[in-house]
């Protein structure tokens, strides 16, 4: 007589089969150095001015010590939640919670409008071939309307290529990163060897932003720059061993730092800071134009396309991976951990996030400009990003805080750098609040409006807070008893001596 009882199959597991150039390729397409060279160069000199340089340098070092606060965790805890898990185990489920739930809601917001940004570089393409209208309708650039419907496109062709498998996508990702980082290398050395504005070493020196509140604004944009390289720990349950998704995130986060320092220097070599700010979006196709002629100078708007197409791929990736691990936990329903049966990816939740990304794209359409739109949009995501790298560090130095016995180096690695970049961050995250709160009289919906800037995020955690006591109190969760969900430990791989985990044997 068969048993009524059927068997826990148990949680999903993915299939093992990247390695440190594939880490490497999701962390730079996700970063997209091109893109935030390409379009967000002007929107940082708005506020730091010719010191953009010294400020992407800045903000480096407190996202170095982030860096490496996620590889500690992931040698002893590889799970493809990262953040969210390490954070739960560490600190506590509501903030792990949170921090898995900053990251869903950032990264949809930023697939809706670099959906837009995609359109608006092709609407470019056809404008530069002289199509500049169809039926009566103008193609034009900056509209987030006309740029979102070819956004919109760009995200149905993105989501087919992430469900078909992480491996082919990569493999991709890889193509277009050569191809758009030699044409951005070609023509920013060429800026930096004939540009016509004199250099100096005040572009190096952050003492000379105007104010703390510019200070502070430029960094959270910074660190909204930087942001993508810990999607290579997305796939860290895919990959063959639980080093190589630290050091394709490493190694992406390192080479980002020197795109953007050539991107920051050519640009302020070539133009000056009224032509880069009044550029915005097409600041990189303006610099095309004034280093080439045709057909040359449109080559930077091409890798501007392939970086916007790459980014929104590899944010595709990490997400759906993310809401795995949160179903798992019964954190998120079992709809997200369902797995596809030939290509092992999470169809269903990468279907759900591509819907949300349009939903919202749609939605945006109500900002008419597209430069409106990204800075209403970068302001919102830096702050929730600086809130979930904040937590992530803060938990590498709670668990790992019997490292201040252990010796100089440990206790540094372990606790004191992390626990520094996570007060640099909330530290950066609370005085821009302040600023917010006190820099409007009254609310209204536009970029520049303190208390609107302050409404969405606000928006995400309270969503966030509403999502958690859902999972806790009606699906009965049990991540909200222990910080951890059903499975226990059995993501856990076999830990060496130093606590690093090993692959199974039959991981090879």
């Amino acid at each position: 007589m068969p048993s009524a009882v059927q068997q826990d199959p148990g949680p999903a597991r993915m299939r093992r089969s990247l390695g440190v150039k594939d880490g490497v390729a999701i962390a730079a397409s996700s970063t997209a150095a091109t893109t935030s060279i390409g379009i967000g160069m002007g929107t940082l000199a708005a506020y730091t001015g010719r010191q953009t340089p010294a400020l992407l340098l800045l903000a480096f070092l407190p996202i170095l010590g982030i860096a490496l606060s996620y590889a500690r965790l992931n040698r002893t805890e590889p799970n493809c939640g990262s953040g969210y898990t390490w954070v739960g185990r560490s600190i506590g489920p509501w903030p792990g919670f949170l921090t898995g739930w900053v990251v869903l809601v950032g990264n949809v917001i930023f697939m809706a409008y670099t959906g837009a940004v995609t359109g608006s570089v092709v609407l470019q393409f056809l404008n530069k071939l002289g199509l500049r209208s169809i039926g009566g309708l103008r193609l034009d650039p900056a509209s987030t309307g006309i740029s979102t419907a070819v956004g919109l496109v760009a995200l149905v062709i993105v989501t087919i290529t992430a469900i078909t498998g992480v491996h082919a996508a990569t493999r991709l990702q890889m193509w277009l990163l050569v191809f758009e980082y030699t044409v951005l290398l070609l023509f920013c050395g060429y800026a930096l060897a004939t540009g016509d504005q004199p250099f100096s070493l005040s572009w190096l020196n952050p003492f000379e932003i105007s104010s703390p509140q510019a200070l502070a604004q430029g960094m959270v944009l910074a660190v909204f720059f930087y942001w993508g390289w810990d999607a290579a720990f997305s796939v860290n349950e895919e990959t063959r061993s639980s080093t190589d998704a630290a050091r394709g995130g490493l190694i992406a986060l390192v080479a980002m730092l020197g795109l953007f320092l050539i991107g920051a220097l050519a640009f302020q070599r070539v133009l000056s800071t009224d032509e880069l700010i009044h550029n915005g979006p097409q600041a990189l196709t303006f610099l095309g134009s004034a280093l080439a002629p045709e057909p040359w100078a449109s080559l930077p708007l091409a890798a501007l396309m392939c970086s916007a197409f790459a980014s929104l791929q590899s944010s595709v990736i990490p997400t759906a991976r993310g809401t795995l691990a949160m179903a798992r936990d019964r954190t998120l329903g079992p709809m997200w951990q369902r797995l596809h049966p030939r290509y092992g990816s999470p169809a269903a939740g990468t279907l759900v996030i591509m819907a949300l990304a349009a939903l919202l794209a749609v939605l945006a359409v109500g900002i008419p400009q597209l430069n409106d739109m990204i800075l209403t949009a970068v302001n919102s995501i830096g702050l929730t990003v600086a809130l979930y790298y904040g937590l992530t560090a803060l938990a590498c130095a709670v668990r790992f805080r019997t490292s201040l016995h252990d010796g100089v180096v440990r206790a540094l690695r372990d606790v004191v750098v992390p626990a520094v970049s996570a007060l640099t961050l909330f530290g950066l995250g609370g005085y821009l609040v302040w600023d917010y709160a006190t820099m409007s009289d009254h609310f209204e919906a536009s970029p520049d409006n303190g208390w609107f800037m302050l409404l969405l995020p606000a928006l995400f955690i309270a969503l966030g807070l509403g999502t958690a006591a859902w999972a806790k109190w009606v699906r009965r969760a049990p991540y909200f008893r222990t910080g951890q969900g059903t499975d226990g430990d059995a993501i856990s791989l076999p830990m060496d001596a130093d606590g690093a985990a090993l692959p199974s044997p039959s991981e090879g």
